[in-house]
């Protein structure tokens, strides 16, 4: 790639979509193999500028010059508690701001490129209670002025504790001398009461602030003495890292591995990249390179450097296993994920060594250390409540607070559009962006702007869940109008319809597809969308919905988790076996599109591949897409 001009795939764009669906799939999915998004590493620049000036430059010196610090005079303050603190707010502030994670190209944000504050800001945007029905004054979708003032007060509160004096505490001057206070409670109350009554009202601002790992911290700061407010950080960190390290033990991971390494902008060598895949391009299931680098180098270091650092008191040991974790998350940095969570990574390369070096066990921070051991028995209760829940029952917590961030199993969706229907939502959303293609079109021309949105939609053929919802898309479809419809990966649309996303499918359930719903009133069969939720740690199988957006649902089933990762991104074999445990019928309709009757099966159906009609693919996988040389 170069600075200014992507690696743009080897197709026609006047012709590309005129090829079936699946093979623009293989096309596309041997190319990120190769180039990753191919996006030109100007924007690659942006980032790093963003996170070196606006996050670490900007918020150092708020961090240091509001406490007494030099902002150079990094060996005074690297660990002095208030500076911590500090910094954890500013990222709270820089992600539900919307300039953090989820944020500009690589989110699916072109023009603009910032979602967070001119959505939330914003009168009658979608609003997405998490449950409207059990919680009294939250019903609704549409934002009023009140969720903007409450917004608003979130924002000015956060600044408030930026900038207001700090006060020093008993338990804060007895071990730590010549400190320079901590930031007052004072400020954090009224804040964790603006943020309690936000995320009821809508989970969006409240998923976006990562506020499963930041209002924890904060809830430590605010109310627990100072010796108890390190070692409960330290468990908190620890659980984080080994909870997502956990979640990746699955059959998903691995596939996280290939095309996030494809993506890496300073890896430029092809034959490095081809390593992660077991033969390139006729076999793209990730290979046992990518399986050691995913759970070598990723799952083993997650789980077990984390333990080290809670329970060591050697100081060597202790020195290398912080090394190791920074750069753990430097590394992850490096690669530029699609979700972009840099801030967060750097965050947390920072706090282990403040956590771990600043305040070790073997001066008197040792989790033994603690003044209150059935308070901190009880805070870890708590800080496993979500991720043990989340694993369990996913279908009840976001992937964010049940720590499963990076596991590839992740609720997803594909959605579906007859042609034309996409401009409904151009049309009836409001929103501070249009749809992502739209914003494409004001650089690119059309033609150009489809391939980029179908260069997302085999991003997720390269994961387990692509598999499953092409297939079950395609039984659906057909055919016919699988390859005439406008498919589109929802993580990236949603990004366009309610400014933050971050890989949760949860942010585009059905409750937000009846929101669509509400506002477009598309026509059966217009807009149609296959869902899957994450697996449970303890099952085999994902289960699915389909969605007519105005019919509701209109089938559930299941798929083994198995049958996804072991097929082919474009699915030469057919679509995987799917089993249906509920259908609504079709009937026909003298309009020509196709009617529901709702009716409970007898018992499953099963969808095998041995029912699906075969078709040739070619081995290679330029045949049949015009070629752009």
């Amino acid at each position: 790639m170069g600075l200014t001009q992507p690696d743009f795939p080897p197709v026609d764009p006047a012709t590309f979509t005129q090829q079936p669906f699946l093979d623009r799939m293989r096309v596309l999915g041997a190319h990120w193999a190769e180039y990753g998004f191919g996006t030109q590493k100007m924007v690659h620049i942006i980032y790093l500028l963003k996170v070196l000036v606006l996050y670490i430059g900007v918020g150092v010196t708020i961090a240091t010059l509001t406490t007494g610090y030099g902002v150079f005079d990094v060996s005074a303050w690297w660990n002095q508690p208030v500076i911590y603190q500090k910094l954890v707010l500013w990222t709270l502030l820089i992600e539900i701001v919307g300039v953090g994670g989820s944020w500009g190209p690589l989110a699916g944000h072109f023009k603009p490129m910032t979602g967070g504050a001119l959505f939330w800001l914003r009168p009658k945007t979608i609003r997405l209670p998490p449950w409207p029905d059990q919680v009294p004054f939250t019903r609704g979708d549409s934002r009023t002025l009140f969720d903007v003032a409450l917004y608003a007060a979130v924002l000015i509160n956060l600044v408030v504790a930026l900038f207001a004096p700090t006060v020093h505490t008993a338990s804060l001057d007895a071990l730590v001398p010549n400190n320079h206070g901590l930031v007052n409670p004072a400020v954090l109350y009224s804040f964790l009461a603006l943020m309690l009554v936000l995320g009821l009202r809508d989970k969006v601002p409240f998923l976006a602030a990562r506020s499963e790992q930041y209002l924890p911290a904060i809830v430590f700061f605010t109310f627990l003495p100072f010796l108890d407010m390190i070692l409960a950080l330290k468990l908190m960190i620890v659980i984080v890292w080994v909870g997502a390290g956990i979640s990746k033990l699955g059959r998903h991971f691995t596939m996280v591995i290939a095309p996030m390494i494809s993506n890496t902008p300073w890896l430029a060598s092809k034959w490095a990249k081809r390593l992660n895949y077991r033969s390139f391009p006729n076999d793209m299931r990730p290979s046992k390179t990518a399986s050691f680098l995913g759970h070598a180098l990723g799952t083993l270091v997650e789980v077990v450097t984390p333990l080290i650092l809670l329970f060591s008191t050697n100081k060597t040991l202790t020195v290398l296993a912080v090394i190791l974790m920074v750069c753990f998350h430097l590394f992850i940095f490096s690669t530029f994920p699609l979700a972009v969570p840099l801030e967060w990574n750097i965050l947390f390369a920072y706090a282990a060594v403040f956590l771990f070096l600043g305040f070790p066990a073997w001066d008197g921070y040792a989790v033994t250390d603690t003044t209150h051991p059935w308070l901190m028995v009880l805070i870890v209760a708590a800080l496993l409540f979500f991720p043990v829940l989340g694993n369990l029952r996913p279908d009840l917590v976001s992937f964010l607070p049940s720590m499963r961030q990076y596991a590839g199993n992740w609720a997803s969706a594909t959605w579906a559009f007859a042609p034309g229907a996409e401009e409904k939502l151009n049309q009836h959303v409001i929103r501070a962006s249009l749809n992502t293609k739209t914003q494409l079109m004001a650089n690119f021309p059309e033609d150009v702007a489809n391939v980029v949105m179908h260069q997302m939609l085999a991003w997720r053929s390269m994961h387990s869940q692509g598999r499953g919802l092409f297939s079950v898309m395609q039984r659906h479809l057909g055919d016919d109008r699988l390859n005439s419809y406008t498919l589109r990966e929802a993580e990236f649309s949603c990004n366009s319809l309610i400014a933050f996303n971050f890989g949760d499918g949860h942010l585009h359930n059905p409750k937000m597809i009846a929101a669509l719903q509400r506002r477009c009133n598309f026509a059966p069969g217009e807009f149609t969308v296959v869902w899957v939720e994450s697996q449970p740690i303890h099952k085999a199988t994902q289960e699915y919905l389909v969605l007519d957006a105005a019919l509701g649902v209109v089938e559930r089933g299941t798929w083994r988790v198995f049958d996804a990762v072991e097929e082919q991104p474009w699915l030469p074999n057919g679509p995987i076996p799917v089993h249906v445990t509920w259908r609504r019928e079709f009937g026909g309709s003298e309009t020509g599109i196709d009617a529901y009757t709702s009716v409970d099966q007898a018992g499953p159906v099963s969808n095998s591949r041995a029912a699906q009609p075969k078709k040739r693919i070619s081995t290679d996988p330029q045949e049949s897409v015009g070629s752009a040389g």
